[in-house]
């Protein structure tokens, strides 16, 4: 099966970024895949997925990512930040909260690859 295009419009959500679902599906639960786009400036919200291993797939724009680890208390063991930039590819384990900031002058744009599928469920704002 081929899967041609992105059949969702993109949306704004709630983290702070535009969102366009590619793939994600209750059929095929096993990944979803979704472009994310953040604006010149802006910091997405500080958040981790539970149970939700998440890669970013850096496609264009220039990033920081910001990792907290998941028992965080912002320990500098547990504190990972980088600047990211076309061609990387950021590993967020399940339970790690995580943040980007667009550090450049263009959309950052990135693929959002998540394993198992992602559902709102998973979402969790570490702060509470």
């Amino acid at each position: 099966m081929i899967l041609r295009g992105a059949t969702s419009q993109e949306y704004w959500f709630e983290e702070g970024c535009h969102i366009t679902e590619w793939l994600n599906s209750p059929d095929d639960p096993g990944l979803s895949v979704a472009r994310a786009r953040v604006a010149p400036g802006v910091t997405t919200r500080l958040h981790r997925l539970v149970g939700v291993a998440e890669r970013y797939v850096v496609l264009s724009g220039e990033g920081r990512v910001e990792l907290v680890g998941a028992d965080s208390a912002m320990a500098s063991a547990d504190h990972y930040v980088s600047d990211i930039e076309p061609g990387d590819v950021v590993v967020i384990p399940p339970g790690v909260a995580q943040r980007v900031t667009n550090i450049g002058e263009q959309d950052l744009v990135f693929l959002a690859l998540c394993t198992p599928r992602f559902t709102r469920a998973a979402y969790e704002d570490p702060g509470g």
